[in-house]
């Protein structure tokens, strides 16, 4: 298992990537069983009102989260490297350069 966590704007996402052989979350819209490397995070954009109220450099943002959209890969290179834009994406959504997250991988034993 691999957590996925980007950092920007004062806060932080955290995904996970499961191995073959590491159960991941399921339920409905999981991929298949047999995928060897399975990416599961949330997902938000920023609404006008409502949602989770977050401080993201300095400003309150609102966001609303959708369901997670877990996706499953061959490899553990293309999973990592769809975290890695996953993550990078979801702040860009919220108005967060995307080159500004500093993403970090670690392995769970």
């Amino acid at each position: 298992m691999f957590i996925v966590r980007g950092r920007a704007g004062g806060t932080e996402l955290t995904g996970t990537v499961y191995e073959r052989g590491e159960r991941p979350p399921t339920f409905r819209g999981a991929p298949d069983e047999d995928a060897a490397y399975v990416w599961i995070c949330d997902e938000f954009y920023e609404v006008d009102s409502g949602g989770s109220v977050q401080i993201i450099d300095g400003r309150e943002v609102n966001l609303a989260f959708e369901s997670p959209m877990p996706r499953g890969f061959d490899t553990r290179e293309q999973a990592l490297e769809a975290a890695r834009e996953h993550v990078r994406t979801q702040f860009a959504r919220i108005g967060v350069d995307r080159h500004a997250v500093e993403i970090e991988i670690e392995q769970e034993p």
